[in-house]
């Protein structure tokens, strides 16, 4: 899509702005927005935006939209920008509007068993509000202890328990979004049922901030989720581990986590914290049952578990019923991203995480798949991990980030993983997202009717183009 937008070098006046805004909302300061101009990934673009609106109110948000609207300004909404795509990365001339401080709980209805938010609350802080009225909310991104609930939204984050509890999507009651223009509406349901018209809300979910801004968020809710009982499952190969996720889940198994790491993932953790994870394994399958609160039945699931991965080789499996074994080995599968930033420092500055989600009966494939790309490409590392109850991978590359051949090499995998995801009826991103890093992928992935679906969807909320332009629909 086309944006009609202002030239990115062109001067605008923003003393309106500033005068329509909360004080202090509006920041100009080159080093400010700069620093707040990308989010964690690579291979991305970053432009030089105009200023950085640091929102506090709904009327913040609509002010910066209608102002950019009349004078056709790309905006880039953000959140606490803990993303791997570039969606919320600057582009030249742009106002970046940034709803970070956006962060209360303006409601817990527990007759409803919902909860309404403003966008900036980080996810486990609302999970920690929500337990003083014994309620839940699962999804739960490995970044949950920074991202916040509208990012989580815009790219329909999973995390992961979402193999028994399910996404973020699957929480979403209502949104409250200000449109491209400044107008604000919700979408969604006011009820536990409801079928009033098209089911708006799920257009947002996912839109990486490309259809409008969310500015308050209703959620479902759960009770308080039981203490599982844990297992750990050791391969002598991916292959065979994945083969296991495969044959446990068509048990009928619901466990309440069920992850994959492969064997250069344990070493980088062992040498990132005192995790004590096993050594020489060349995969570990972490699994947690909760019996729907009954012990008996996580046992017997677990049980389950065990038969099903010694049928598929492992090597050795044992659960435990401690609470202390369950926290330490959810601390290192959470400890992966941080273990592995830290291992690429040292080895060559390079890394590129992909996310591709492939049925779960095609794990076994997708892994033989990955083992032959690693082969391919000696110069690089991979190291996996992932949500194997989703059949959503994590694969890490790393490659030495000073070295041009390294860095296209590394490239290369990258797409060849993507480009395997789809050969196996998968897609180019479980729960990162497409901003910039995967634009091209996704015009590979969606057929043409559905391209001019996006495309009308996209015309109709921001006929301008200015929200999130040159990411997720450029390449369409």
């Amino acid at each position: 899509m086309t944006a009609e937008l202002l030239d990115p070098t062109a001067h605008v006046d923003l003393d309106p702005l500033a005068a329509a805004l909360s004080p202090g909302a509006l920041v100009t300061e080159p080093d400010v927005v700069a620093a707040h101009s990308k989010d964690w990934a690579l291979f991305c673009e970053v432009g030089t935006a105009r200023a950085l609106v640091r929102a506090t109110t709904v009327e913040d948000v609509q002010a910066t939209l209608r102002f950019a609207s009349e004078h056709r300004i790309p905006v880039v909404p953000q959140g606490t920008r803990t993303g791997l795509s570039g969606a919320a990365n600057a582009t030249d001339g742009a106002l970046l509007l940034s709803v970070s401080k956006m962060d209360r709980v303006l409601e817990v209805n527990t007759v409803e068993m919902t909860c309404t938010v403003e966008p900036g609350i980080v996810n486990q802080d609302l999970k920690r509000h929500l337990a003083d009225f014994d309620l839940a909310y699962p999804p739960d991104p490995g970044s949950v202890a920074i991202s916040s609930i509208g990012g989580n939204v815009a790219t329909n984050a999973g995390g992961l328990c979402c193999v028994k509890y399910g996404v973020t999507r699957d929480y979403v009651r209502s949104l409250t979004v200000v449109l491209a223009d400044g107008r604000v509406t919700t979408v969604g349901r006011p009820t536990a049922k409801g079928v009033a018209g098209f089911e708006l809300a799920g257009l947002f979910i996912g839109s990486e901030g490309s259809l409008g801004v969310i500015v308050g968020i209703t959620l479902d809710l759960i009770p308080r989720i039981p203490d599982p009982l844990t297992a750990v499952g050791l391969f002598p190969d991916v292959v065979s581990a994945s083969g296991a996720v495969c044959d446990f889940m068509a048990t009928g198994a619901r466990p309440s986590l069920l992850e994959f790491l492969d064997g250069r993932t344990l070493e980088i953790l062992n040498a990132y914290g005192d995790f004590g994870l096993p050594e020489g394994a060349g995969a570990m399958l972490l699994v947690q049952s909760n019996g729907d609160g009954s012990q008996e039945a996580a046992v017997r699931e677990l049980e389950r578990f065990t038969e099903v991965a010694n049928a598929c080789g492992a090597s050795e499996v044992m659960f435990s019923d401690d609470p202390a074994d369950s926290e330490l080995l959810v601390a290192a599968r959470r400890a992966v991203a941080p273990a592995m930033e830290k291992y690429a420092s040292t080895h060559g500055g390079g890394e590129l995480v992909d996310d591709v989600c492939v049925p779960r009966g095609r794990l076994r494939e997708f892994f033989a798949r990955l083992v032959d790309i690693e082969a391919e490409h000696p110069e690089i590392t991979i190291c996996t991990c992932g949500h194997a109850g989703d059949g959503n991978m994590h694969p890490s590359i790393f490659f030495d980030a000073g070295d041009p051949e390294s860095t296209r090499i590394a490239q290369e995998a990258f797409g060849e993983i993507m480009a395997a995801g789809l050969e196996l009826g998968g897609t180019i991103t479980g729960e990162h997202g497409v901003g910039y890093l995967k634009r091209d992928w996704l015009a590979r992935e969606l057929d043409p009717v559905s391209k001019e679906i996006h495309l009308g969807i996209k015309r109709a909320l921001d006929p301008l183009g200015i929200l999130n332009p040159g990411k997720m629909l450029a390449s369409l």
